[in-house]
């Protein structure tokens, strides 16, 4: 299975990743349209991501949700109605919904440009 791997620890807050995220899927950056999110709580820094754990698959009402030949999974567009139940569900809160650019829910897919473009190495794709 494909999965991103964060290392908070190594996280430096530069926002490099939701950057290259946002530009790449929405064209502008912004980090309500990155599919990874970085918090800085004082001093604790948390990096937020889908960790492919699949709970979005079985609320799905279209069957619009599946994971692809790498485990990885993937929101079909075209079978999506943008009800939405996938966000309520996830339980890591890495399902996403951004109105203003696109009515259907977004996830991390593991593409791993945000780990590319990572200075620190805070990031790391993952193939188990």
């Amino acid at each position: 299975m494909r999965w991103l791997k964060t290392y908070a620890d190594r996280c430096i807050g530069c926002g490099k990743c939701a950057e290259v995220c946002s530009t790449t899927y929405f064209k502008e950056n912004n980090g309500a349209c990155s599919r990874i999110q970085v918090t800085d709580p004082g001093a604790v820094r948390t990096l937020s991501v889908c960790n492919q754990c699949g709970t979005c698959i079985a609320v799905c009402p279209t069957q619009a949700i599946s994971r692809d030949k790498n485990g990885v999974v993937q929101i079909d567009k075209k079978k999506c109605t943008s009800c939405l139940m996938c966000v309520g569900f996830c339980p890591t809160g890495n399902m996403m919904a951004y109105a203003p650019k696109q009515s259907e829910p977004f996830k991390c897919i593991a593409c791993g440009l945000c780990a590319r473009s990572c200075p620190a190495q805070a990031l790391e794709l993952k193939n188990d």
